[in-house]
């Protein structure tokens, strides 16, 4: 896996939600050979060399879980101080009825209430955050 640095010396990347008609948001259960293995989190990745957030987002959804997505709206930002990583957190609408786990990327698909997102065991850090600005946002 390439990893492309943007110029300000950062790894950058997307992380997407989907919201279902009850509340519910799309989560996974990152794969076993991915970093953070097994950790609950939003679906996302890396933005690669030449790619602007939304295609990225698009991608990334098509990738981890076969989902076509529209983006509607960069809602979070977030420039880690302790990593070379800035995340950037998108809502989207989620076309897809079907979702098809990549093995590779995704162990599990979860459907969770934000309440169920933030106290989740395994959730990654931040979680909580981009939750936040989520519910600021619809």
């Amino acid at each position: 896996m390439t990893r492309y640095y943007q110029p300000d010396g950062h790894l950058h990347g997307v992380i997407v939600a989907c919201q279902r008609d009850d509340g519910r948001w799309l989560l996974i259960r990152r794969s076993a050979t991915v970093p953070a293995p097994l950790q609950i989190c939003f679906p996302g990745g890396g933005i690669d060399a030449g790619e602007d957030q939304e295609t990225a987002v698009v991608r990334e959804m098509w990738e981890e879980l076969d989902a076509v997505v529209v983006p509607v709206q960069c809602v979070w930002h977030y420039r880690s101080p302790e990593r070379n990583l800035t995340l950037w957190g998108w809502l989207a609408d989620l076309q897809s009825p079907i979702l098809t786990p990549n093995p590779d990327e995704v162990h599990e698909i979860l459907w969770l209430s934000a309440a169920e997102a933030v106290r989740h065991p395994d959730a990654l850090p931040n979680t909580d955050a981009f939750l936040a600005a989520l519910l600021k946002a619809i």
